[in-house]
């Protein structure tokens, strides 16, 4: 590579036991050089896997990494071989919330991280990692830019009607209103149907991001301007772990009948309920389909989740004032065309029109022709959207 080539962004999206990593060009596109992920972290069984810029597999290697550090540090022994010895320029994160102080990609400092510390019981399944990759990347590169991407950024030009939770107004002032989440996701599919079709620009849009966390979208012109997620990202849609939207005396109920801590309940409603919760079998779509008809728990908990989602879809039309297209993403969106079918079925009266074979085959249009809503299948980028805000903050354009 010239010296003259664009310098490499690394991103880093923590999952609860899982680290995904891509290295990309800064640039107008930002393309990725190599891409890859280590799983269960903190678990015997774990794996890395190194996958090289057409997506093959370059490496998978067996790995029993204790904790997120100990993953990054793997991470960048393996990285200068990888890139040929090419330095990195910048690391980014993807830090779920931001709470009523970000808004938008900022340079960390120890001010941010120490915000950051302050929001984790907004985000107990996700913040916590974050945290601690963040304070591994800097004692191992103390001098290279990092920078936080928020998840909860792409909501933040919501219409207040959207954002008012209906409680006394010092309240809202102090913080606790409506954030929404998966931003990154939104970001990148707003701008990919953008290139794909210009015309969505101007169309009224709902995003499904379906995976182990869920959520929509509405979207107009580009913008969200409302989403099912709030406060923190436990409320909503039934999700893999978490409850979605309960009544909020339930919690309280549980502390003061039940004798559990706040604690304890935080643990059920994050990391106990939910599809796991209501199966007793699995967090996971696929392991409930395969067992739904000799486990009536699986059937059901696999029809609250679709019902849900019917349900979540049918209240954003109200923001949108109609719909013109919906798009199914992340990994359940993505590839189960089960329950893309199953939440399609109950929303015919929107003039959606399902073509059963496109959706079969995972086709980008699994809607027919005639259909009055076009309906897409669309993997997101999470990394390529961070990559994105990272080379316009840091001017590596």
């Amino acid at each position: 590579m010239s010296e003259s080539a664009p310098p490499l962004i690394l991103t880093l999206n923590v999952g609860s036991a899982t680290l995904k990593f891509a290295v990309y060009r800064a640039g107008a596109t930002c393309q990725r050089v190599l891409s890859g992920h280590f799983d269960r972290i903190g678990h015997a069984q774990g794996r890395f896997r190194i996958f090289r810029e057409d997506a093959t597999l370059s490496e998978e290697t067996p790995i029993h990494v204790v904790d997120f550090r100990a993953a990054l540090k793997h991470l960048l022994e393996r990285l200068p071989t990888a890139l040929n010895r090419e330095p990195l320029a910048a690391i980014g994160h993807r830090v779920v919330h931001g709470g009523k102080d970000f808004h938008e990609a900022t340079r960390i400092t120890p001010e941010v991280v120490a915000k950051l510390t302050g929001l984790q019981s907004l985000a107990p399944n996700h913040l916590p990692s974050a945290r601690e990759v963040i304070q591994a990347a800097f004692e191992l590169f103390p001098h290279l830019p990092q920078v936080a991407c928020f998840d909860s950024s792409f909501h933040a030009k919501m219409p207040p009607v959207a954002r008012r939770y209906a409680l006394p107004r010092n309240w809202h002032d102090s913080g606790i209103q409506r954030y929404g989440f998966h931003g990154l996701s939104y970001q990148f599919i707003v701008e990919e149907l953008a290139r794909l079709e210009p015309a969505t620009q101007n169309q009224r849009i709902i995003i499904a991001h379906l995976g182990h966390g869920a959520s929509l979208c509405a979207v107009l012109h580009g913008q969200s301007v409302d989403t099912t997620m709030g406060f923190t990202p436990l409320s909503g849609l039934v999700m893999g772990t978490r409850c979605g939207d309960i009544d909020a005396e339930i919690p309280l109920y549980l502390t003061s009948e039940k004798g559990m801590s706040p604690a304890e309940v935080r643990e059920l409603l994050n990391r106990q309920s939910g599809l796991l919760g209501m199966s007793e079998i699995s967090s996971d779509v696929r392991d409930l389909l395969a067992v739904e008809q000799t486990h009536p728990q699986a059937a059901e908990a696999l029809e609250v989740f679709c019902y849900s989602i019917r349900k979540g879809i049918a209240a954003l039309t109200a923001a949108t004032q109609g719909l013109d297209t919906l798009v199914f993403t992340a990994g359940i969106g993505t590839h189960s065309a089960i329950i893309r079918e199953r939440v399609l079925q109950g929303l015919t009266y929107l003039g959606i029109q399902l073509d059963p074979a496109a959706n079969a085959s995972h086709a980008a249009i699994i809607s027919t022709p005639n259909s009055a809503v076009t309906v897409r299948v669309m993997p997101t980028n999470e990394e390529l959207a961070m990559a994105r805000q990272i080379t316009h903050l840091l001017r590596l354009e």
